[in-house]
């Protein structure tokens, strides 16, 4: 075995763990599960059957992640946040072939007890604040929170907020931090390269 799970989790037969993974306490991986590589799976985290996890994603404690959930690459989700996969769950009425595809594209981030509805996509490098409920889907690079979650601004990959101006009739903003620059247009925010 080329990654590493807790005496205390499980990890069904079929479930397929990449190397350099670490599955932490009291976890449960159903069978054919898909887990990337390098991935770190926190304390009290459940993978539904059928659930595809890119590599190098970061799950913290207390997280369920729910058949019909994507996750690619280098997404990070908090401690506690809260996928959905029924629209109008009723205890006494299955809905198990109902569930929604819930799409969380390569590099977003969930905050901390954060609520995901389902069906919805999480843009690339979006950024999910704390306690946000989000009940649409977020563009690319979008930083949104608040109850319902709404678009507030804009972050760079790297995880800084972007500021913009207008620079001869174009929407622009280069990173503090790291150098990158984006453009906006229509609300559709782009990487162009550093400066």
């Amino acid at each position: 075995m080329d990654f590493f799970v807790h005496e205390s989790s499980y990890v069904d037969e079929g479930a397929q763990i990449g190397s350099d993974t670490n599955i932490w306490h009291f976890c449960h991986v159903m069978n054919s599960a898909v887990i990337g590589e390098r991935c770190n799976i926190g304390q009290n985290v459940f993978v539904a059957a059928d659930v595809i996890i890119g590599n190098n994603v970061k799950i913290q404690n207390n997280v369920s992640v729910f058949k019909g959930v994507v996750l690619e690459d280098d997404v990070f989700l908090g401690p506690s946040m809260v996928f959905t996969n029924v629209s109008n769950p009723r205890s006494h009425v299955s809905r198990r072939d109902e569930y929604k595809t819930t799409l969380v594209k390569k590099g977003a981030t969930v905050g901390a007890n954060a609520t995901i509805l389902c069906g919805i996509t999480l843009g690339q490098y979006c950024f999910i604040g704390a306690g946000a409920v989000v009940t649409r889907s977020v563009p690319d690079y979008g930083l949104v929170y608040g109850n319902p979650g709404r678009v507030q601004g804009w972050m760079c990959q790297c995880g800084v907020r972007l500021e913009f101006e207008t620079v001869d009739g174009q929407e622009q903003a280069p990173c503090p931090e790291c150098g990158e620059r984006y453009v906006k247009k229509d609300e559709v925010v782009v990487r162009v390269g550093r400066e």
